[in-house]
Parts: structure tokens; C-alpha cells; sequence
């Protein structure tokens, strides 16, 4: 069990950790952060010096949400036992008994992690409000044993962006839409839409992501704020609506990687109910330890200029602005002690051209969903796998098709369509795997001995997804005022004037210290989220909700 007792000498610490700026010892009360930019370490420093209480956090945070609610619907629902849980974790704080760095501090959950409370758990589908689990994810239970508040559910993109072919980012039809705040009706990304907004806007201190294919990551650029695809194995994926277990991983979302770093902290490890985590290191490395401004100093960090090719072929001229800063950042690495090393994923066009991605995930999802379904209380669904679940959004006004397509769930109903148990499933990702590993990622840092590559996070996610690496996105930069608005489904900006964009690290299976590293390093050295500044901003604060600052009066 963490312990905490601060003595009365360290008081001032709070002052300067909370204001920036020692007070003088005349002055009352110090300011309090917004909680849009309040960090770990200052909330930890006011909530142990009695500046103010987790009853007051999730006091501000609720009225924050409902502030915005409208305009950005992060947020899907809130825990109505929050108050009473930040209470007793405020009891237990004035015994001096914590259970950790993330003790009495309120967290979002995308709406696909299950939590056995008060709360829905329904990948935003209608279908599944008032199903109930048999108990709480392993991710949701880890976070309560360390003493975070889940605060509520966030948005995402319906069923994970694994329905149809024209649902736009950030839209469920439980949720309604999400909307990023740096650009008028901008897409949020998907599919951890929800929780990269709220993330951002400080709805919450962070929040938890899932992704399979750049779920956490995008949203986290186009929000400004950093995410952690773990490695598939290092987090649970117990109770966690699926796509495939062969992508799927749970991470962080937060405002600063030392704060994604604590928050992987708790959700890493193994679980006997996740077959996959069982690979996973014995013990989990201290990511927070791994935050050092001196990082990247002797760090080999690989450029696949061809990988840059490839990609255009995607975006086009869309990603002058990101490959324009990427270059930039490779300046800034090289400044700061790194080596940057040219290099080429060899079988780069055929990893873009395999043809069989779809049918794999696709055999993921026939049987991970119903894995899912089938452990929920049976008295509260009665859905039990994707045939019953496509028939049903068909014929549910509220799900809104045929406007929003089933074109996903429809594909898994063609003859050629096999599931993971099938021989060929394993043959075809037998190929997938050699392409995406020696082919590509693994074989560029392995023959060229690298400690990461870094590829601006539009690029990232595809390479890292097939085999299941690890990679960390931080901000990079904003698009400039004179760029082409570019829309998509449902009116969309994808890109457009101050749209931010981010520079991704990726690594080799379990690096996940090493690229936290790299990327601390890389944040402190520009400190580009300081320079953002959203559309949508919250007014309601916590120096709101507590009037005065007694214990940092000098």
C-alpha cells in the first residue's frame, strides 16, 4: 500500500507546484491551475496538503461537463455514486492511507470497458443499454483498487468504427456526436473519440482509450493531448467490447506523458482471464521513472523516408503540414543527443497492399463478440452474437440505419468469410506477420539497431497494428491558418486551420519505457500543448468550487 504523510515543511512545495510562482507569505490563497493544464502532481500536492478535496474534483469536472456537454458530447454518462466514492477516498486520505499516485483522482472510461455499477457498458449502441456485466473489467478493477474515481463513460465511435462503411468519427447512436474543439464542427477521429475531448478540454484528469487500429492514437493528435497503444498483452482486455484479440489493447490517455505514464502504470499487467497478457513481462516496468528530460541523449531513432511515399498515397498533399514539422522534429531529436537513422520497411508495399486484413479481423470479431456477449448477465440481454446484432440495429429507428450503413457486419456474411478457428486464419496471418515484422517495423530497429522510429501519428498506427507494438503520440504542431478545409461523413473537418497534429514513437514488443522516454523528452523539449488553445473552453474551474486555499498560506 502507497503511504503518504507530508510534514508541514513541505507545504510550500505546494505553492510553488500549484502556482507556478512562490507566493509571497503575505498572500492568502496561490492560484490553482486550470484543469485543463493541472497535472498529476499538482492535484496529488493540493489533495494531501488539504487544498481542497476529490469531492471538489468531481464538483468542478461534473459542472465542466455539463458546460460543454452539448457542444462537444464527450461525455455519455456519469457515475451517479461518484460523489459518494470520492467521499470515502477523501476518508481515507485523512487517515493517511492512500492506495497510490492516482488515489481520490477522477478517470473516464470509453464506453466499451465494462464496470459492474450504475453505469451502461455499449460500444454506443442502443442495444446494449441495461445489459449488465458479472463484474467489472480487469482494467476498471485495477483503477479502483488503486483508488481512482471512475468518474463516467466517454463517447466513441460507435461499436469501435467496426460497423459500417459512412458512420462519421465520434458518432454513436447512444452518445450522439462528438466534436473536437479546435476547429468548427471539427471530426474528433476515431474511435476513442470521447475520451480524447474530455482528455483535452480537462472533463476528467485523463482518460482510457482502446484501439485496434489507431483508436487511441488519432484522436489523441487531433485533441492535442498524448496516448499509449500498449503493447497487445501488457493491458487487459477482460470485459472489454472486442474487435479482435489479435489488435485490440487498452492504454492512457492524458493531458502530459508523465500522466499517461501513471495511469499505464496501474492498467499494465497480467491476467489469468486475458490469455494474452500472460506473455507479458513478470513485472511492469515504473513508466513515471522512465519520464527523463535527458532521454533521448544517445537514443537511435529511425526515419523510413520510403514509408513517407507509400503513405501519400493515402492522404495526398494533406500531410505536407505534418511531414513539414516531422522534419522539424528530427532537427529538435538531433539537437537533443539523438541519431537519426534513414531506413526503409522492405516490404512497406506489401504491407499496404495485403488483401486479406479485413477477412482477419473480420474472423477476430465473429468470435470475440460473442465471447462478449455471452458473459453478460443473461437476464439483461438477450443478444448473443453479430447475426442477431446486425438484424437488430436494421430494425432499431434509434440506431438510424439505413442512413448509417452495417457494410462491416454485412461483409462477415459473405461466403468466403471464415472465423479465427478456421485453418486458414492462421495461414493467412502466419503471412501477415512476416510482412508486418521482419518486413517492415521489426526488421528496420532490429537490423539497424534502433531505439525507436518516429513517424508523424497520421502515418503511425498501421504499421505498429498488425503485430501488436507499441507506440506513444504527442503533440507535434497545428495545421496552419491557410490550410484547404478538408470535410468528411457527416460535415466533418478532418483538416483545417488549427487542427493539431501529432509525432508518434514506435517500438519493438514491451518497449513501452523506452518510447515513454522519447517522448517525455521530445514534450519537454517543445512543450507544443502549451501553445493550443481550443474553440471549446470550459469556464467552470475548481478555484470555482473552493473558495479559499488554506494550507498554502505560507
Amino acid at each position: 500500500m502507497y503511504m503518504s504523510n507530508i510534514p508541514l515543511a513541505k507545504l510550500l512545495a505546494c505553492v510553488s507546484v500549484l502556482g507556478g510562482v512562490l507566493a509571497a507569505p503575505t498572500e492568502p490563497d496561490v492560484k490553482i491551475p486550470s484543469l485543463r493544464d493541472i497535472t498529476l502532481d499538482q492535484l496529488r500536492a493540493g489533495l494531501d496538503n488539504s487544498c481542497f478535496k476529490s469531492t471538489d474534483l468531481i464538483t468542478a469536472y461534473m459542472q465542466r461537463i455539463e458546460e460543454v456537454g452539448g457542444q462537444v458530447n464527450a461525455v455519455t454518462e456519469i457515475n451517479p455514486d461518484a460523489l459518494q466514492i470520492a467521499q470515502a477516498l477523501d476518508e481515507e486520505r485523512a487517515q493517511k492511507t492512500l492506495r497510490g499516485p492516482l488515489h481520490g483522482i477522477p478517470i473516464l472510461l470509453k464506453n466499451n470497458i465494462a464496470t459492474k455499477d450504475k453505469m451502461n457498458n455499449t460500444a454506443g449502441s442502443t442495444l446494449l443499454l441495461g445489459a449488465t456485466a458479472p463484474e467489472d473489467s480487469t482494467v476498471a478493477k485495477r483503477l479502483r483498487e488503486a483508488g481512482a474515481i471512475i468518474l463516467g463513460k466517454s463517447n466513441l465511435s460507435q461499436w469501435a468504427n467496426f460497423r459500417g462503411n459512412n458512420l462519421p468519427n465520434g458518432w454513436s447512436a447512444h452518445g450522439g456526436q462528438t466534436i473536437a474543439a479546435y476547429h468548427d464542427r471539427q471530426d474528433p477521429s476515431g474511435s476513442s473519440s470521447g475520451s480524447a475531448v474530455a482528455t483535452d478540454l480537462g472533463l476528467a484528469f485523463a482518460a482510457v482509450g482502446t484501439e485496434t487500429t489507431g483508436s487511441i492514437l488519432d484522436p489523441s493528435q487531433r485533441s492535442g493531448i498524448v496516448g499509449i497503444k500498449p503493447t497487445v498483452g501488457l493491458t487487459s482486455r477482460h470485459l472489454v467490447i472486442p474487435i479482435s484479440e489479435n489488435l485490440d489493447t487498452v492504454g492512457p490517455m492524458a493531458r502530459s506523458v508523465r500522466d499517461a505514464a501513471h495511469l499505464l502504470q496501474v492498467l499494465a499487467g497480467r491476467d489469468d482471464k486475458d490469455k494474452y497478457t500472460l506473455s507479458a513481462p513478470a513485472s511492469v516496468p515504473d513508466y513515471a521513472a522512465a519520464c527523463r528530460p535527458e532521454a533521448m541523449q544517445g537514443a537511435r531513432i529511425g526515419v523510413p523516408n520510403n514509408v513517407l511515399d507509400v503513405l501519400s498515397r493515402f492522404d495526398g498533399a494533406g500531410l505536407d503540414a505534418e511531414v513539414a514539422a516531422y522534419k522539424k522534429a528530427l532537427e529538435e531529436m538531433k539537437t537533443a543527443g539523438a541519431t537519426i537513422v534513414p531506413v526503409e520497411f522492405a516490404k512497406a508495399n506489401e504491407l499496404a497492399s495485403f488483401p486479406d486484413n479485413d477477412l482477419l479481423q473480420g474472423a477476430d470479431f465473429i468470435v470475440n463478440l460473442a465471447t462478449y456477449l455471452n458473459q453478460l448477465n443473461p437476464d439483461s440481454s438477450d443478444l448473443r452474437n453479430i447475426t442477431q446484432v446486425r438484424e437488430r440495429t436494421q430494425k432499431t429507428p434509434a440506431e438510424e440505419f439505413p442512413k448509417f450503413d452495417t457494410a462491416v457486419w454485412d461483409s462477415l456474411m459473405r461466403p468466403e468469410q471464415f472465423n479465427n478457428t478456421d485453418p486458414r486464419f492462421k495461414a493467412q496471418r502466419d503471412g501477415l506477420l512476416e510482412i508486418a515484422g521482419p518486413g517492415c517495423l521489426l526488421g528496420a530497429l532490429d537490423q539497424n539497431n534502433l531505439t525507436a522510429v518516429v513517424l508523424p501519428t497520421a502515418m503511425a498506427p498501421f504499421w505498429a497494428a498488425p503485430i501488436g507494438t507499441p507506440v506513444v503520440t504527442v503533440p507535434m504542431g497545428q495545421l496552419p491558418d491557410d490550410t484547404k478545409i478538408e470535410k468528411l461523413t457527416g460535415d466533418l473537418v478532418k483538416r483545417g486551420p488549427g487542427v493539431p497534429f501529432g509525432l508518434s514513437f514506435l517500438g519493438r514488443h514491451w518497449s513501452e519505457a523506452d518510447l515513454i522516454g522519447l517522448a517525455f523528452a521530445f514534450e519537454q523539449a517543445t512543450k507544443v500543448r502549451q501553445q493550443l488553445r481550443p474553440l471549446v473552453t470550459p469556464k467552470r474551474e475548481l478555484s470555482d468550487v473552493v473558495q479559499t486555499c488554506p494550507a498554502l498560506k505560507a
